[in-house]
């Protein structure tokens, strides 16, 4: 089956690190990848203005995406992939949910930091955004410094609080076959706290889910959730994390504003916001 993988990039170096990323763990896969630059022009009083501006910026997108072209037909030959570019007048946001229907897209695979490059945040906004509002397909965010390497380990918090459904799962069981890493479930709780009934009755079921990969179940006592993460992802050295992109859950909480600045894994390695069928 051929995979469509929607890489956005705004030229910088993030954005051709994701796209290195992509290529990368995909490198055995039968794929078409899909390069997307987005651009805009400010609104100007004057019609000739804006017509210029657009034009000047349609040139410099679609010179910037052939050279990625290029780029990618020399440095990247693989047999297995195809490459298209596509260059587009509008919000990022707007033309990848766009793409994603249009194309079909299996995967979105973009860099966390955009141009601007903030070192306030360990996230751009457009990653954020991407990730919390694009439902009906997977997101996967690559740190700045990430370079790829095997992938042997993917980390999988939850609570066991919500039931699952396993077509949820789909991408995160395909990127652990293809690459053939382990997939560990994480549950952080206070050391008094111990599973209800319905609890337990979920976690059986991501047993059964991950019953034909190598998976295991840890659980660590600590009232500070982000930390505990972060210290099991450390020592541990693991590869990946991964999320349910459900609203009003424990995705929603690891991602909002103030936490993302004390998760300091994410800037290691990267993070898979899985799609919530729930929709």
């Amino acid at each position: 089956m051929k995979r469509r993988i929607l890489c956005p990039t705004d030229f910088s170096k993030n954005a051709q690190n994701a796209i290195n990323y992509a290529i990368e763990l995909f490198k055995n896969e039968t794929c078409v990848f899909y390069i997307l630059n987005t651009y805009k022009v400010e609104a100007y009083t004057m019609e000739f203005a804006i017509t210029k501006d657009l034009e000047d910026s349609e040139k410099k997108s679609i010179g910037g995406l052939n050279i990625i072209l290029e780029w990618l037909s020399v440095d990247k030959n693989s047999v297995n992939h195809k490459f298209r570019v596509v260059s587009e007048c509008g919000n990022l946001l707007d033309s990848i949910k766009t793409i994603v229907d249009k194309q079909d897209i299996d995967m979105v695979v973009m860099g966390t930091k955009g141009a601007t490059d903030s070192r306030m945040e360990i996230y751009g906004s457009q990653t954020v955004l991407a990730m919390e509002e694009i439902r009906n397909c997977p997101v996967l965010a690559i740190p700045a410094k990430t370079i790829y390497k095997e992938i042997k380990e993917i980390v999988f918090p939850t609570n066991f609080k919500t039931t699952y459904k396993r077509r949820e799962f789909q991408y995160l069981v395909d990127i652990a076959k293809i690459s053939n890493s382990s997939i560990t479930v994480l549950n952080v709780h206070n050391k008094d706290e111990s599973l209800d009934a319905d609890q337990i009755t979920n976690k059986n079921l991501l047993k059964d889910y991950f019953e034909e990969l190598d998976h295991s179940f840890h659980t660590l006592n600590n009232k500070d959730v982000q930390t505990a993460i972060n210290s099991f992802i450390e020592i541990r050295g693991s590869d990946m994390v991964a999320f349910i992109n459900r609203k009003h859950s424990f995705f929603g909480m690891i991602l909002s504003r103030p936490m993302v600045k004390n998760l300091n894994y994410q800037t290691s390695i990267p993070v898979l916001a899985l799609h919530d069928f729930r929709r």
